[in-house]
């Protein structure tokens, strides 16, 4: 898949954090959103994300991943999100969320 590239200068707006899952439910009334609470360092932020047909709520909890934090906010079914988790879809019905392989504090920069 060609996508459109993009100047350097543009990527480096894009703010990118290692945010550790401290807490996650599902929103009530849907099938794919969950909430989470995701310590990145210096605070926490709520997140909301369609990753319910993927992960239970036991296994994101405590998950070391990747969040955009300087994305706009947005309010998904009533709920104020304030960043993007990054996961992988294979367009097959497979989806990972995209974390780190080592110990790294929450809120380090990823480059």
């Amino acid at each position: 898949m060609q996508s459109q590239e993009i100047h350097l200068e543009d990527f480096q707006k894009v703010d990118l954090r290692v945010g550790e899952v401290v807490s996650a439910e599902r929103v009530e009334g849907t099938r794919a959103l969950m909430v989470l609470r995701v310590n990145l360092g210096a605070e926490e932020r709520t997140l909301v994300a369609g990753l319910a047909p993927y992960y239970s709520v036991e296994e994101m909890v405590g998950k070391k991943v990747v969040v955009v934090t300087n994305l706009e906010p947005a309010v998904i079914r009533g709920i104020k999100s304030q960043g993007m988790l990054l996961a992988a879809d294979d367009g097959q019905g497979k989806v990972s969320l995209v974390t780190v392989d080592r110990d790294i504090a929450p809120g380090s920069r990823v480059r």
